[in-house]
């Protein structure tokens, strides 16, 4: 079985809809093997997403995932990072698939309620930010 990062974003916790989340994310057979809410500092947000320190964004991103708790969490299952960024659809909740997490949930390209790894390298790197090995069940 495959392991990705799954981060329910400030404004899906905000609005209090990690559990229809994650009710989707468990329809569509992705088991939650980690999971814990947390407040990112500045510097947290700027580590994790360093890969876009040189684009116009990034400034406006950390300052975002900093506004309020997010919810990180391990998903497991076969093929999952490419199921969980379908799952997720486009980064444009208006250009999204009906049915997707951001269809249903996104507010902007900014807020568009969830972010996945976009590979099994970096879900490796992503889940290690945030979990020690001991909080992910991996049975």
């Amino acid at each position: 079985m495959d392991l990705t990062l799954s981060i329910i974003k400030p404004d899906a916790v905000k609005r209090n809809i990690t559990g229809e989340i994650n009710s989707l994310i468990e329809k569509n057979d992705m088991k939650i093997v980690a999971q814990k809410m947390i407040h990112l500092s500045i510097d947290d947000a700027k580590r994790f997403y360093g890969v876009h320190k040189d684009r116009a964004f990034f400034n406006d991103l950390c300052e975002y995932m900093i506004s309020y708790p997010i919810v990180v969490q391990v998903l497991m299952g076969k093929d999952v990072v490419s199921r969980y960024r379908k799952l997720m659809g486009a980064t444009n909740p208006a250009n999204a698939d009906d049915n997707t997490i951001r269809k249903l949930y996104g507010l902007s390209v900014e807020e568009n309620s969830v972010h996945g790894s976009d590979s099994s390298e970096n879900a490796e790197i992503e889940i290690n930010f945030f979990f020690a090995e001991r909080e992910v069940y991996k049975s």
